[in-house]
């Protein structure tokens, strides 16, 4: 059901892709929203994608913000879309641990007596997603034509540390869940429970001055 690696390879493909070719995000995607699995496997990678989309589309767009020549209006209409793309990403994680405890249900598992861990698989996905993309980016600051001298290599230095921080992290993630299926580790869906998008509880929406 769950693969670091096949995560690490598809998070990087899709990176790949998405710099070459004009494909659609995951437009509708939220918690809670799964389609029915029929392969749960292929489903869960599925949802692993369009994660890493928002992710993806997130580090881009807060490139925009960064725009030296970017006007005042400009700038609020991309901390809008930065904001909205910030709660898909958050929305599928959890869907990413929703899909693993409904799998893992089916199997009695977790048990509730084995030592909880702090961090859940959908956290730690997201947590690689953000490494690949770091990854990419600095592999092309480590090969980019007429940067000042030193650019390249210090590049290749961060690259070297980039990918030992994710080989680490792949491997505590293939780790969890061996031992959640063993029954010797759990994890819980955490709820992150966003408030700046809620009109209901941030201030600045619903008009008063009272603290978030």
């Amino acid at each position: 059901m769950l693969s670091a690696q096949a995560i690490v390879d598809l998070h990087d493909q899709r990176i790949h892709d998405w710099h070459f070719e004009d494909s659609a995000s995951c437009e509708g995607a939220s918690a809670g929203t799964a389609e029915p699995v029929h392969d749960p496997a292929a489903d869960w990678l599925a949802l692993v994608a369009c994660q890493h989309r928002a992710n993806f589309d997130l580090w881009h767009t807060e490139d925009e913000a960064r725009a030296p020549g970017a006007t005042d209006a400009e700038l609020a209409a991309v901390k809008r879309r930065i904001d909205a793309t910030n709660q898909l990403r958050n929305d599928l994680v959890e869907d990413l641990d929703r899909a693993l405890i409904a799998w893992l249900a089916e199997r009695g598992l977790p048990r509730e007596e084995a030592p909880l861990n702090s961090e859940s698989p959908g956290l730690i996905v997201d947590r690689l997603s953000i490494l690949a993309l770091k990854i990419y980016h600095t592999r092309e600051e480590a090969a980019r034509a007429h940067a000042p001298e030193g650019h390249a290599g210090r590049n290749r230095t961060r690259l070297r540390i980039l990918e030992e921080q994710r080989a680490d992290l792949a491997a505590c993630l293939d780790a969890l869940w061996q031992q959640t299926l063993a029954g010797t580790r759990r994890f819980k869906l955490y709820r992150q429970f966003k408030m700046y998008n809620d009109p209901a509880l941030n201030p600045a929406i619903y008009g008063t001055n009272v603290a978030s």
